[in-house]
């Protein structure tokens, strides 16, 4: 049981937001499906048999189902953007360190971030304002170089395949004065997802695996494999991530799918699906990156403000929420 309130949510209450409930999520928040052994899996309610997403996909649902018209969510590795996905719905990854995370049980602290939910841009965009207390950016499209991505970097095992889902977005960008150009992001120097494995287990170093038992199946394979992991590879993994900080895009923003792959059935197997599910998102959470899901259109970029500028851009001239 919490000892006290997220200072998220804190914010948020302060400036007049109400608090009808929490979600159900993945256990821990670690995993893409939102198959929780405690307290049922979640139900997509705008596909049915197809999953909401994870692991924020308590809120996706509770916003796809009218229960609520905000949803505060974390995003390690997607968690925030793939459920927003699933659900035809908004939601946004802040570039690491803009909101707070105090209050928060960690998963990786490297890599978590605390971001809003929501059924329009609008919306998503005022609750950052609140969070981070920064005015709400101005909507910006025209003059933007954007780089199309259609296949994302690897940041551990084998790289994804080439996903040409963005280029269906390519006119509309243009027709709002942004210039599209092909372009690619490169591998971080070294894998970094032991890095990943050693954060988690440090964070349940408390409980696992000396109350192994009371973990759900699938959480507990991840923290016994995040065990295995050997110092020299954290070390290598951590400089890995530190130098590919560094990098600084040739574009203004970028544009790529979310889901690398069909949205999974409700009842799929969660290890099975996760890395492909997230090719398109966890290296922005590595990178440090903002991004935003509009439905399956994702914009990218280091700051947060071109993120939402370029989203309310589009979501003036589009509508609000999909992207179709």
């Amino acid at each position: 049981m919490p000892t006290r309130t997220a200072s998220a949510v804190e914010r948020l209450v302060a400036a007049g937001a109400v608090v009808v409930g929490k979600a159900n999520l993945h256990e821990f928040a670690w995993g893409v499906t939102s198959q929780n052994p405690w307290y049922g899996t979640v139900q997509n309610p705008r596909h049915p048999g197809k999953t909401t997403g994870g692991s924020s996909g308590g809120n996706a649902a509770a916003l796809a189902a009218g229960l609520c018209d905000l949803g505060l969510g974390t995003d390690t590795g997607g968690s925030i953007r793939l459920p927003s996905s699933c659900c035809d719905l908004v939601g946004f990854k802040p570039s690491l360190g803009r909101t707070p995370t105090e209050g928060v049980f960690p998963l990786c602290p490297s890599f978590d971030t605390v971001g809003p939910m929501g059924t329009t841009v609008a919306d998503v965009v005022t609750m950052w304002s609140v969070l981070t207390g920064e005015p709400i950016p101005p909507p910006r499209l025209a003059g933007l170089t954007v780089g199309l991505l259609t296949q994302p970097p690897s940041v551990g095992g084998p790289s994804a395949a080439v996903n040409d889902g963005a280029k269906m977005y390519v006119e509309r960008l243009e027709a709002l004065g942004a210039h599209v150009v092909e372009t690619a992001i490169p591998d971080p120097p070294a894998d970094t997802w032991p890095l990943f494995f050693h954060e988690a287990a440090e964070a349940h170093r408390a409980t696992f695996p000396g109350r192994a038992d009371e973990y759900g199946e699938n959480v507990r394979v991840k923290l016994e494999e995040a065990q295995t992991v050997e110092p020299a590879e954290v070390e290598a993994a951590r400089a890995a991530v530190q130098a590919w900080r560094t990098y600084r895009p040739e574009v203004d923003l970028y544009v790529a799918p979310v889901l690398g792959i069909e949205v999974p059935p409700v009842d799929c197997d969660e290890l099975a699906v996760r890395i492909p599910a997230t090719a398109f998102l966890r290296p922005f959470n590595v990178l440090g990156w903002a991004a935003i899901a509009i439905g399956d259109l994702q914009l990218i970029a280091p700051r947060d403000e071109v993120v939402l500028g370029a989203a309310l851009a589009w979501e003036q001239a589009f509508g609000s929420g999909a992207t179709g």
